[in-house]
């Protein structure tokens, strides 16, 4: 879920759900259980780590069911949780590698001109000459920017650089990004 500067609108700052969207998003996975008072670690996904707070309803694993955070603590791998209903190693062993999520809606709101990643996936690519190019299937993140790989009716990839000389325009109303090409960065034909 990392945010990306360019392109929203701010009537698509208010962090409700599109059609097509996601209805969770997962922000962790749980681990082992940690010492015998029923707490466990989680692996965290988030970039929004201390939304996670007691209080808190999350969902767990592929049921999605509702747990409420009952004690938070840093971990070095990331995060100590404790659950309501879950007070000894055993019980909270049975979330041993379930993923933690929380509902769409309640992801945090960006700031003017930030999306976040899944909002990009499915896209459609065209070119500032009007070439369509294909649909983003999936963001690769590199140590310097991240890559939208670019796939075509044919099944064929391009690898497009998350650059500002590249990337003109995000139209996520639209459902399109439109993109300057370098040379190179389409395969000859």
């Amino acid at each position: 879920m990392t945010p990306r500067s360019l392109g929203m609108q701010d009537d698509q700052l208010s962090g409700s759900s599109p059609p097509g969207e996601p209805e969770f998003l997962v922000v962790g996975k749980l681990g082992k259980p940690h010492g015998i008072h029923g707490e466990i670690v989680m692996d965290v996904y988030t970039d929004f780590p201390e939304r996670l707070m007691p209080g808190v309803v999350v969902y767990i694993g592929p049921q999605f069911k509702p747990i409420q955070i009952v004690n938070r603590r840093t971990h070095s791998r990331g995060l100590i949780l404790s659950f309501d209903g879950y007070q000894s190693r055993e019980a909270v062993a049975a979330l041993r590698n379930l993923l933690v999520q929380v509902p769409s809606t309640d992801r945090p709101a960006l700031p003017n001109g930030e999306y976040y990643q899944h909002q990009l996936l499915g896209l459609k690519v065209i070119d500032d000459n009007g070439l369509e190019l294909g649909w983003i299937s999936a963001i690769l993140e590199t140590g310097a920017n991240d890559v939208f790989v670019v796939k075509d009716k044919e099944g064929s990839e391009v690898l497009i650089p998350d650059i500002e000389s590249v990337i003109l325009d995000i139209d996520l109303g639209g459902k399109q990004i439109k993109v300057h090409l370098l040379p190179g960065l389409l395969p000859e034909r």
